[in-house]
């Protein structure tokens, strides 16, 4: 009896070891499954298809734009106040017309007078001239002679042209350019300086006595005459002209006729 129940605990310590056994083995090969099912992790260091971005700057990849621009206007420049362009030198001096801004007519030419003398630039900008004329204006029933500028936002400048001395005028504190086809300075003839009243140029009249003129300017503008007399020092000419059916004798000016 006693060796009997002695076979039958030794039987059953053997059973559960051999239980034991199986779950182990089961529990690693379920261990061993979950492994292999389980992503690859990647380094962030070794990481490459992720791509790399800065904060507040664009990808790589993007082209970059200026805001209200298009992407491929966005590279263009304005050109900069006083940009140099190259100026094909003239042998005597000619006026030429400024744009300034509105109301800076006399502090350009001052600042323009002050340039001149530091440069030593006297004998190649000759003058700088603000055109004024003298006007009345009738103010609480009083009248009062006045001083006006005649062409506001502009100044004549007479001088030798050059590179030297464009760049000292364009670069002209309250200058904006001269005035001419793309900003190019075209100086004025003798008649538009004369007629502008900018300076008393002597001009030479192709016209003589008894020729057909017709007048450009002034009350008698269009009228057609014939030439009395001619005044070259004096710069005038005598013209006959019809009006209201009678002859009449009139003072013109060179700049004021032309030659039919």
């Amino acid at each position: 009896m006693v060796y009997m129940s002695e076979d039958i605990k030794l039987d059953e310590a053997a059973e559960a070891a051999q239980e034991q056994k199986e779950t182990t083995e089961k529990a690693e090969g379920l261990a061993e499954g979950a492994d292999a099912d389980a992503p690859e992790s990647i380094d962030s260091d070794t990481a490459v298809d992720a791509p790399e971005s800065t904060d507040g700057e664009p990808a790589a990849d993007e082209p970059e734009t200026t805001e209200g621009e298009p992407a491929d206007e966005a590279s263009e420049k304005k050109e900069p106040h006083g940009v140099f362009i190259k100026q094909e030198k003239t042998d005597k001096p000619n006026w030429y017309v400024i744009h300034t801004y509105s109301g800076y007519e006399n502090k350009v030419k001052v600042n323009l007078e002050k340039a001149i003398i530091n440069r030593g630039f006297e004998d190649v900008i000759l003058e700088v001239k603000v055109p004024m004329e003298e006007t009345i204006e009738v103010k609480n029933g009083k009248k009062k002679h006045v001083m006006k500028k005649m062409y506001p936002g502009y100044v004549m400048v007479k001088m030798i042209l050059d590179d030297e001395t464009w760049y000292v005028v364009r670069n002209t504190r309250g200058v904006t350019g001269f005035v001419g086809p793309g900003s190019k300075p075209i100086p004025l003839t003798d008649k538009e300086v004369r007629a502008m009243g900018v300076e008393d140029v002597q001009i030479k009249l192709d016209v003589e006595v008894g020729e057909n003129v017709m007048v450009t300017s002034g009350p008698l503008e269009s009228f057609i005459g014939i030439v009395k007399e001619v005044h070259p020092e004096k710069q005038k000419v005598k013209v006959v002209v019809s009006m209201f059916g009678r002859d009449t004798l009139v003072d013109l000016d060179f700049v004021q006729i032309k030659r039919i």
